[in-house]
């Protein structure tokens, strides 16, 4: 292994080793987010130059930071995490999007956003973690102008995205299956038990503790299945 292999975190080569060829690894994402998912996005959300793209729950924001860059628009991206958005801020010339991109602390449930502001809106992995999911989507739909998309990710189960999206005042126009999400992830929590000794060492153990209960936890992920959503506010009556 050479110098420079050597300098990058082990959680970042495992997660690279894991995704393989669909690992993006210059977004220095650990969601699901592989090339494909990113090619899905960017034609299901059909932007055009200049427009506003919202990442809610961004965190590092790299996917949110390549969309915007792919696609030539500006970029709003919305996280809880101070020290996530932080990291986002300083990458924001890496991406090339200097005076294009803004990172903001907020909730999905009250985004900061005017209403019908965002031409577009973004989540991976992110949205099954707001507390109130009823009130995240709402919110989606006030700052969405209308007509506009906002695709996610999600999972079967017990909650139907479909009726929540439907309840928030959304159509779904699609729902697809992102295709070796689960394998992918299951080859991560392979590598994070065959690797603990040296997590340990490299990032403590209250945060190898984490990982390790995660891992453990794998064998439920395989009887859910990994969903992308598209969503969109129904264009006015007038339009």
């Amino acid at each position: 292994m050479t110098a420079e292999a050597d300098s990058v975190p082990l959680t970042h080569r495992l997660y690279a080793e894991a995704f393989g060829d669909d690992c993006p690894y210059e977004l220095g994402t650990f969601s699901s987010c592989s090339w494909w998912l990113l090619g899905t996005i960017v034609g299901a959300l059909r932007l055009s130059p200049g427009e506003l793209l919202a990442d809610l729950g961004c965190g590092r924001g790299g996917p949110g930071m390549w969309l915007a860059r792919a696609t030539n628009t500006r970029l709003v991206g919305l996280d809880f995490s101070g020290a996530a958005l932080r990291a986002a801020s300083a990458r924001i010339g890496y991406f090339g999007l200097t005076g294009r991109a803004e990172f903001r602390k907020a909730p999905f449930e009250a985004t900061t956003l005017d209403d019908a502001s965002v031409d577009a809106a973004v989540s991976i992995d992110a949205l099954p973690f707001a507390p109130d999911r009823l009130a995240a989507l709402v919110e989606v739909r006030r700052v969405l102008r209308p007509g506009a998309r906002f695709v996610f990710t999600g999972r079967t189960g017990p909650v139907s995205w479909p009726a929540l999206l439907q309840k928030a005042g959304m159509e779904v126009e699609e729902q697809v299956v992102h295709e070796g999400a689960n394998a992918r992830w299951l080859r991560l929590f392979g590598l994070w038990r065959a690797n603990e000794p040296q997590l340990r060492a490299e990032i403590g153990d209250p945060a190898a503790d984490q990982m390790m209960a995660e891992a453990e936890a794998g064998h439920r992920l395989v009887e859910t299945t990994p969903l992308v959503f598209v969503a969109r506010r129904p264009p006015e009556e007038s339009e």
